[in-house]
C-alpha cells in the first residue's frame, strides 16, 4: 500500500469521478485508475462500485476513507516536522527590536541562541515600536520586540508581555546630581536641566516627553535626535541627562552616574509580536521560547 495509492483514493472518493480526481491529483486518468485497481487487488476489495458510470464507496472504501485521511495528514506532518528540523540547521530568523532593547536585553538571549543553533542566521532590524509593527504586518520579519501600548491598533498581531522595566536618570559624574542628595529624583526636578533626547519616533522620547508634560513643564532638550549609544555618549561628555531603561544604564558600564526615579517613577512594558495569520517559523518559534522562558 502506497501513499500515492490512498491519495488517488481519497480524490476519487471526493469527487466521485476518475477524471476530476485525476485532474486534481495532477496525473492522467488511466495511471490513476491502474493504481486503484492495484490497491484494491492488495487489499483483496473493491472500493468503488462502479455501476452505470455512477461512482460510489462500497462498504470496504467507507471502512478505508477515514483511515486513508488519517494516513496521508500524518504523513503531511512528518514532512513538516523533518523540514522544521532541517531549518533549524541552516535557517533564519528575522528579529525587530528597539535600539534600547539591542543594548540591554538581547546580547545574552542571542548567545544562548546562536550557542544552542550555531547555523541558524539572526538578522536583527532595530527600530521604533511604529515602524517594527509595520514590518511585522509586510511580512519582513517574524518576531518584534516591542514597546506596549503599541503606537497604533494592530488586531492582526499577538503580543506576549516580556517584562515590566524601571527606568532610570543618567547623569555624568561631573556635573551635579539630579534630585539633590535624596537619592533619587522626581520628575519635576528634570525641569530646567538639559536633556539628551533620543529621536522622533523612540518610545523613550514620547515616554519622557509625557511624563514632562504631565508634571505641568516643557523638556528642555541640549540636543536631540540620537540612538541609544549617541545618547549615552553625550550624556557621559556632560552634555545633559536622558531617561534609559535600568538594563541598559546597567550595561553602559562607568562613565555614568544612575539616579532611580523617586515613586511610582516611570516603567514601560515589553512585548514579544508576531503575526496572528501567519505561523513564525520553527527557528523563530524556539527563540520566541527562550525569550518567554528568559522572561518567566
Amino acid at each position: 500500500m502506497q501513499l500515492q495509492q490512498l491519495q488517488y483514493f481519497v480524490a476519487v472518493a471526493e469527487t466521485q469521478h476518475f477524471t476530476r480526481a485525476a485532474e486534481q491529483v495532477h496525473v492522467a486518468q488511466p495511471s490513476l485508475s491502474q493504481q486503484i485497481r492495484s490497491l484494491e487487488r492488495e487489499l483483496g476489495a473493491e472500493l468503488f462500485s462502479r455501476a452505470r458510470g455512477n461512482i460510489a464507496l462500497t462498504d470496504a472504501g467507507e471502512t478505508l476513507l477515514p483511515l486513508a485521511r488519517r494516513i496521508l495528514a500524518d504523513a503531511e506532518t512528518a514532512r513538516q516536522e523533518v523540514q522544521e528540523l532541517v531549518q533549524l540547521r541552516s535557517g533564519r530568523v528575522r528579529l525587530g527590536a528597539t535600539p534600547s532593547l539591542c543594548t540591554g536585553l538581547l546580547p545574552d538571549v542571542l548567545r544562548a541562541y546562536s550557542d544552542r543553533y550555531p547555523g541558524i542566521r539572526l538578522l536583527i532590524e532595530e527600530g521604533g515600536s511604529h515602524d517594527l509593527v509595520r514590518e511585522l504586518a509586510r511580512g519582513s520579519l517574524d518576531l518584534a520586540l516591542v514597546v506596549l501600548p503599541l503606537p497604533s491598533p494592530a488586531p492582526s498581531l499577538i503580543t506576549h508581555e516580556l517584562l515590566r522595566e524601571e527606568l532610570v536618570v543618567v547623569s555624568s559624574p561631573d556635573v551635579r546630581a539630579p534630585g539633590g542628595s535624596r537619592g533619587t529624583v522626581r520628575i519635576p526636578d528634570l525641569q530646567g536641566e538639559r536633556l539628551v533626547m533620543f529621536r522622533h519616533g523612540y518610545d523613550l522620547r514620547e515616554l519622557t516627553v509625557a511624563a514632562c508634560h504631565a508634571a505641568g513643564f516643557e523638556p528642555d532638550f541640549a540636543v536631540e535626535g540620537g540612538e541609544m549609544d549617541a545618547v549615552l555618549g553625550f550624556v557621559r561628555s556632560g552634555l545633559g541627562m536622558a531617561v534609559v531603561p535600568s538594563m541598559v544604564a546597567r550595561r553602559a558600564g562607568s562613565g555614568l552616574r544612575v539616579t532611580p526615579l523617586a515613586r511610582p517613577g516611570l516603567h514601560r512594558t515589553i512585548a514579544l509580536a508576531h503575526r496572528s495569520d501567519v505561523a513564525p517559523p520553527r527557528a523563530a518559534r524556539e527563540l520566541q521560547a527562550l525569550l518567554l522562558d528568559g522572561a518567566s
